[in-house]
């Protein structure tokens, strides 16, 4: 429209409702056109979505695996070992692996309590059950042998055996007969000495409805023989403290968890490695207490008749072997001392100090074996720690002076009861004081 010569142009608000109107139309138009579509395309779900939807079927899988055992002679280990690593590239054995190893040992499926699956489904003709009777290790070994290289063909089986399928097999001991619990129980031990299942298993086994009747005691018996068919103590030692077992009275009723009923228990089974071990442990516990508490009152300024009769009570709560404890004070009273910077100060502090506790030490040294422990605590003290290792024969003396050791008792060690640490050089040290003794006792001899 023109006017005057000149271009009128729309007000702004006429053209974006003309540029309104347009936009709308052309998305009709396009929201109205076929689109284009994907024929003969499958589109791929997420793994994590297809396990989430798909069933738990154990049962499917135990038919599986029984279709690809039923040719093999149960007998044959070789050629099952065979079946099943090849049953893994096309089953699911991470999914249904305690499945996999109820079958392995037991022949067939468990439910909650420990009872068979009753599905009407025959049992497996080959699984740890199906061992030689009298139970034997060695046929039960070749049971293991299976399942050992089918863990280390498929290695995340191992966490499923030792965190799930053992604890539950050994919860629900008290259904099997013996003859079967006993192959369950030799079957894990040779798991655990191979590595392949760890000692935490065995925590099941300190349930109330299995400690009492002493079965779980019976169990654990089972367990550590077959385990030290293979390895040795020091060995289950290490096992039981990496699966955080440090209390086998646990295991026992609770009538009967001392010391002395589990040392007789693991004796009377023809274990006394594992009896001596529990032993020395429970020492060694009993050690640490006395030297805490001796360094305790020795820093409170309690009289010496004070920390030893202390001792003394401790003695008759829970006793140690006087050649232990005697060896134990020693270790409390020498840390005690607060050494000086200057080594040439150090031996003679060290005679001062001992003069000054020998009081406490000679109420223990009560015979010829304490004795002679004690002069061996000291040996293998100066050798470790070479401050005082030139003073060892005026240790002697005063120890020989203040009564705490014998002359017999230090020719005898001189003789022939070293320790061989540092042996030939506290023995030439000594050869001067061991002479004159001999030479004394000499004397006393023509005098009478």
């Amino acid at each position: 429209m023109r006017s005057g010569g000149q271009v009128c142009l729309p007000p702004p608000l006429v053209l974006f409702h003309i540029f309104r109107e347009r936009r709308n139309l052309w998305m009709s138009q396009q929201s109205a056109a076929a689109k284009p579509s994907l024929q003969g395309v499958r589109i791929k779900a997420r793994k994590g979505a297809v396990k989430a939807q798909a069933k738990h079927e154990p049962d499917v899988f135990r038919d599986q695996i029984f279709k690809h055992l039923e040719n093999v002679p149960p007998s044959d280990f070789e050629a099952v070992t065979n079946k099943l690593v090849q049953a893994g590239s096309t089953l699911e054995f991470l999914k249904y692996a305690d499945a996999l190893f109820e079958i392995l040992f037991v022949g067939g499926l468990l439910q909650p309590g420990g009872q068979y699956v009753d599905d009407g489904a025959p049992l497996s003709p080959f699984s740890v059950l199906n061992a030689k009777e009298p139970v034997d290790v060695a046929d039960v070994k070749q049971y293991v042998e299976v399942m050992n290289k089918l863990i280390r063909r498929y290695k995340y089986l191992q966490r499923p055996l030792e965190q799930s399928t053992l604890p539950n097999l050994f919860q629900y001991m008290n259904r099997w007969p013996e003859t079967q619990r006993e192959k369950i129980a030799v079957a894990a031990g040779l798991l655990m000495a191979q590595g392949l299942a760890s000692a935490s298993c065995l925590q099941s086994l300190t349930k109330d409805h299995l400690v009492k009747n002493d079965l779980s005691a019976n169990v654990i018996v089972l367990v550590f023989r077959s385990y030290l068919t293979i390895q040795s103590m020091e060995h289950l030692a290490a096992t039981l403290k990496r699966g955080g077992v440090r209390d086998l009275l646990a295991f026992f009723p609770e009538n009967k968890r001392d010391d002395k009923t589990l040392d007789e228990h693991f004796r009377k089974a023809g274990l006394p490695q594992v009896a001596e071990w529990w032993t020395k442990r429970q020492y060694a516990s009993l050690k640490e207490n006395v030297v805490k508490r001796l360094k305790e009152m020795l820093n409170n300024g309690d009289s010496h008749a004070d920390i030893v009769n202390t001792i003394k009570e401790m003695q008759e709560e829970q006793p140690l072997p006087d050649t232990e404890l005697v060896s134990c004070i020693w270790q409390g009273l020498i840390s005690s001392v607060e050494w000086s910077a200057r080594q040439d100060q150090n031996e003679a502090l060290a005679l001062r100090e001992i003069t000054n506790f020998a009081d406490i030490l000679e109420p223990f040294c009560n015979g010829p074996k304490t004795e002679v422990a004690l002069i061996n605590t000291v040996q293998v003290y100066c050798y470790e720690d070479t401050r005082i290792i030139k003073a060892f024969p005026q240790i002697l003396k005063v120890l020989y002076n203040k009564d705490c050791i014998s002359d017999q008792a230090i020719i005898y060690w001189h003789q022939k009861g070293s320790k061989p640490q540092g042996r030939q050089h506290f023995l030439q040290a000594t050869a001067p004081l061991v002479k004159f003794l001999q030479e004394q006792e000499s004397e006393d001899e023509d005098d009478e």
